[in-house]
Parts: structure tokens; C-alpha cells; sequence
């Protein structure tokens, strides 16, 4: 399979990622800081290359962003919800999709609507950037309040890219990612599903969602501060492997109270491997490798 990623990035060790590049677009009269830059690779995918560049040049939503990021992490000292998570969920979304594609699955844009593979990317892609808009309103219910928002930005951002019958396709199927993407959500799509399920692996270097869930420091934040990084490769008995290196074993938990649950009514189980291990010589004895 061919591999499509970028230099490995220094704000988490996923592989697959493009890392931030530096500032070389503007937001109103300042510029983007380099976490703010959002970055994917579009291949020749020439829509999401458009809807890319749009993104990139939109003052209000890195103003939502910066407001979901303001209410998480300064008002509630949790953890991150802005740029920086964004970029993480993008490509590993985007990387999961183009993998499960790859190995023989059909998108649901194309199975249901007869659009095709590139539009999927496209969903893919917006619902990423836009799961967590109703954080910067509040974090209680902000997947059911965020679909406002998000329906309002989406068809702005694809306004004289599709006519009107795929537009408002593209924009329904992004909101149904965003909505699902909630602990209880239950995807419909395969779109829908790596959604879920990219949100809950940004949680190398301690950036698990978890840790934000519980909302204090306990179990939660040590196990979140045990996962090292996280690998995404072509599976050995499915499409896609997923292998978390944690530094001791207190990162089970992470796999169990988050990536589990995630994974748990994504539609992806039949076609997502888990397996850890840990990097620590004191708790190799524990066991050799985990399989989720």
C-alpha cells in the first residue's frame, strides 16, 4: 500500500501526519500562527485541495477554533480543543479513510448517493475540522449545538464548489459525522465512523480527550500521560492496525475507558486491529502485548 505521509510532526507521533508548515497564509491582518495552519495531504483530490485553501484563508472559523480552545482549556483547564487537535483528527481521519478504501470498502457518499471517493474525503475532511465548533459555546451538549454552526459553515465553505443537490449531500453527511462523534453516537457511514474514531486517538503526549471528559486529575490524566504515541498501518488480519506505545501500563486505561468505547458502535470493528505495548522495562512483565 502506498504511503501518503508527510515528515513526522513534532505535536504528536502518529504516523501518516503532515506536519504543520509555517505561517504563509494571513487571517484578517495578522497571520496564522504555525499551530493555526492547517495541513493535510490532498493528493489529487482537486475539491479538497479548494476547500483546503478556504479553510486556511477563513478568519471566522480560526476565531471559532480559538473560542472552543479559550472555554476547554483556559476556563476549564482541560485539554486541548483547538488547531493544534484539529490538525491531529484531519489526518488521522483522512489516513483511516483513504486506508479502509484502499483494502476494498466503499464510502457511503458512494454507495448511497453515487458521488464518489474524492467527495467522501471532503466530508471526511470538514467533519473533522468542524466536531468540536459547539466548544466554543459550551462543552455541555456542544456535538448537538454544534451542528448549527457547522451546517452554517460547511456550505459557506463549499459555496460554488458543488451545485446544489451534492452540496447539501456533502453538508448532511458532515453533520451526521459531527453529531456521532459523541461517546453514545452510533455512525451510519464509514465517513461517520473514522470520525469517531480519529477524535479518540489524539492521545499521545498526554492530549487524550479523556482527561477532558473526566474533567480533574486523576487515573484519567496519569493514564492519558502514560500513552507515548500512537502507529497507524496496514493490518495484519484487518485493513488497519492501530499500535499505542505507552511508557507504563497505567495507559490501559486510556484504551479501555476511550479508544475502546470509540471504536465500540463505529461500524469500524470488523476492520480495525488495536493491539499496545509498553515501552518501560518495569511493566514488561505485566504482559507482552495487548490486543484491544
Amino acid at each position: 500500500m502506498q504511503d501518503d505521509s508527510g515528515p513526522r510532526p513534532e505535536i504528536q507521533q502518529v504516523e501518516g501526519f503532515s506536519s504543520p508548515p509555517k505561517p504563509e497564509s494571513a487571517v484578517g491582518t495578522e497571520p496564522l500562527r504555525p499551530a493555526e495552519v492547517i495541513r493535510f495531504p490532498t493528493r489529487h483530490n482537486a475539491v479538497l485541495k479548494q476547500v483546503l485553501a478556504r479553510i486556511n484563508a477563513d478568519e471566522d472559523l480560526h476565531t471559532i477554533w480559538r473560542c472552543q480552545n479559550i472555554n476547554a482549556v483556559d476556563r476549564l483547564g482541560m485539554s486541548d480543543h483547538g488547531p493544534i487537535h484539529m490538525q491531529i483528527v484531519v489526518n488521522i481521519a483522512l489516513r483511516l479513510l483513504r486506508m479502509l478504501v484502499a483494502s476494498g470498502l466503499t464510502p457511503n457518499l458512494v454507495k448511497d448517493h453515487q458521488l464518489t471517493s474524492d467527495d467522501a474525503e471532503v466530508v471526511v475532511a470538514m467533519a473533522a475540522l468542524l466536531h468540536d465548533v459547539g466548544m466554543s459555546i459550551d462543552r455541555v451538549n456542544h456535538e448537538e449545538m454544534g451542528i448549527f454552526l457547522a451546517h452554517h459553515k460547511a456550505m459557506e465553505l463549499l459555496d460554488g464548489i458543488y451545485p446544489t443537490v451534492p452540496k447539501r449531500i456533502v453538508v448532511s453527511e458532515t453533520l451526521h459525522a459531527i453529531l456521532n462523534h459523541r461517546s453514545d453516537g452510533h455512525p451510519l457511514t464509514l465517513e461517520a465512523g473514522t470520525i469517531r474514531l480519529a477524535d479518540a486517538m489524539d492521545m499521545a503526549k498526554g492530549r487524550s480527550r479523556i482527561a477532558f471528559e473526566a474533567g480533574h486529575m486523576n487515573i484519567h490524566s496519569l493514564s492519558a500521560a502514560a500513552i507515548d504515541a500512537v502507529e497507524i498501518k496496514e493490518g495484519e488480519t484487518k485493513p488497519v492496525r492501530i499500535t499505542v506505545h505507552m511508557l507504563n501500563a497505567a495507559g490501559l486505561f486510556q484504551l479501555d475507558e476511550l479508544l475502546k468505547k470509540k471504536l465500540k458502535n463505529s461500524g469500524l470493528e470488523p476492520y480495525v486491529e488495536v493491539f499496545a505495548d509498553v515501552l518501560g522495562e518495569a511493566d514488561k512483565r505485566l504482559f507482552e502485548t495487548y490486543h484491544l
